[in-house]
């Protein structure tokens, strides 16, 4: 699944090259992804210049002015740019055709993605009104984690992937967090000190940050908006030698997720 990173780098390209340019035409291939894909979106759109798009969570909005247009990747989307008209293979499931002659398309197998608009506050949109602070701005720090995490026995890597905690904090940086912070992912959160949770909250938004770095800075394929992360030192390494002590890294499973960390150097 794409997690912040991916997002926010495909954010960054997408904001650079279509910002003030106007929709003209929008294809739709597909009436349902997760939820039903707004027939309207074909008359709504056109006409309307894209003013900026932000990020919310792993949620993207398309400022189109009188409303927005909302675009979560899910599973398996993801965005392609194209600078001139390309035939669809299978899986595109929707055109988005700029003044310009540039072509955004969403693909997506499994079509767990969504594609929606609507029009107001975004905070009062029902699927972002429920999402936690953004790990990369203040209002995420240790006493905000730390108020989360008190009294609670769900494990660790649990609390901070639950968006209502946090926004956008997938497996990948759950992971790769608590290994940096020395904390085992499987360990109560309530079991946290205030000291833990500064280390916790400080470095889940530097692999964040450093991966965002490393997608946006190097090079990206022309028709496919992608994403570079940063070296992992333990997801996707289960078994593996640890790059801190040398010996084996554990996997375990935690709500369903795949779960790698050091016995020795994570209490």
């Amino acid at each position: 699944m794409p997690e912040l990173p991916e997002v926010e780098v495909t954010r960054r390209r997408l904001e650079r090259e279509l910002a003030g340019k106007r929709f003209t035409q929008i294809v739709l291939r597909v009436a349902k992804l997760r939820l039903p894909v707004p027939v309207a979106l074909a008359e709504i759109l056109p006409g309307l210049t894209l003013r900026a798009i932000i990020r919310r969570g792993k949620y993207l909005l398309f400022d189109c002015g009188s409303g927005w247009l909302l675009i979560h990747l899910g599973m398996t989307g993801y965005l392609r740019l194209f600078s001139r008209p390309t035939p669809p293979e299978k899986h595109d499931h929707i055109d988005f055709i700029f003044d310009d002659g540039h072509l955004l398309r969403f693909h997506d197998p499994r079509k767990f993605g969504i594609v929606s608009w609507f029009a107001g506050d975004p905070q009062q949109q029902p699927l972002l009104a429920g999402i936690g602070p953004e790990p990369l701005t203040e209002a995420f720090n240790s006493g905000y984690l730390f108020d989360a995490a008190r009294g609670r026995k769900v494990a660790i890597k649990q609390l901070i992937m639950n968006s209502a905690v946090v926004a956008g904090v997938g497996n990948i940086y759950a992971n790769e967090a608590l290994f940096r912070a020395g904390i085992r992912p499987d360990r109560a959160s309530g079991t946290l000190t205030v000291s833990e949770c500064s280390v916790l909250a400080t470095v889940i938004r530097d692999v964040l940050e450093e991966s965002i770095g490393d997608g946006s800075t190097c090079r990206i394929a022309e028709e496919t908006v992608t994403y570079h992360p940063l070296d992992l030192k333990v997801y996707g390494r289960g078994g593996e030698a640890c790059s801190g002590c040398g010996k084996q890294l554990d996997e375990i499973r935690l709500g369903n997720r795949s779960t790698v960390f050091c016995r020795s150097c994570q209490k």
